[in-house]
């Protein structure tokens, strides 16, 4: 099977401005996660980090900026461990554990920034499917499915498993219904293993 490219792979910066980037990032996510993306301020990630406030300006330019970027680093992270990283959630296992393998680093991906990645898939409503991670997504599921199944639509099924993992609906299960994580991957599973199987 061919790489993928990961998508959104940062330009190469100077070493102390990748330390600063880093350290900016992770107070960011830090503050976000104690008390959500509208409430953050510049000063606040400023201070967290223990740099100038000037730094974080000049590194993101907003607070819109900063918190996209938050995203886009945990982003980057999980695209290069299904992408590259050990199996089975990156190359060497068999493709029916990677879908599995897959789904359910997507679910923990998405229950760590599910307020951010609902902000950024709703506005404009389309936006899930514009983004290069839904279009990354969807060729390694395809890729995955034609290998399980090579008869089914690997394309509209690639579309099936990813659809339970919109923040929309997640965060519905989740927070209104209530469902453990565990929950939600154990249907993950049996949806898997209902498109991956052949026909009798």
């Amino acid at each position: 099977m061919r790489e993928l490219p990961v998508v959104g792979r940062p330009p190469a910066e100077r070493a102390d401005a990748a330390h600063n980037r880093r350290r900016i990032l992770r107070a960011a996510a830090e503050v976000i996660a104690a008390r959500g993306a509208e409430a953050v301020s510049m000063d606040e990630v400023a201070r967290a980090a223990g740099v100038g406030v000037g730094t974080v300006y000049r590194r993101f330019g907003d607070r819109a900026r900063l918190v996209y970027a938050v995203i886009d680093e945990r982003e980057r992270d999980f695209q290069a461990a299904f992408i590259q990283g050990p199996p089975p959630l990156g190359p060497g296992a068999a493709p029916s554990r990677r879908v599995r393998a897959f789904l359910h680093a997507l679910a923990d991906r998405t229950e760590a920034q599910a307020d951010l990645l609902l902000t950024a898939e709703s506005d404009p409503p389309d936006a899930r499917f514009r983004d290069g991670s839904y279009g990354l997504y969807h060729r390694h599921l395809a890729m995955l499915l034609r290998e399980i199944r090579p008869d089914a639509d690997a394309a509209y099924l690639a579309d099936a498993l990813l659809a339970p993992l919109a923040a929309n609906l997640f965060l519905h299960q989740r927070r209104t219904r209530g469902m453990p994580l565990d929950r939600i991957k154990a249907g993950l599973d049996a949806l898997a293993a209902s498109l991956t199987e052949r026909p009798g």
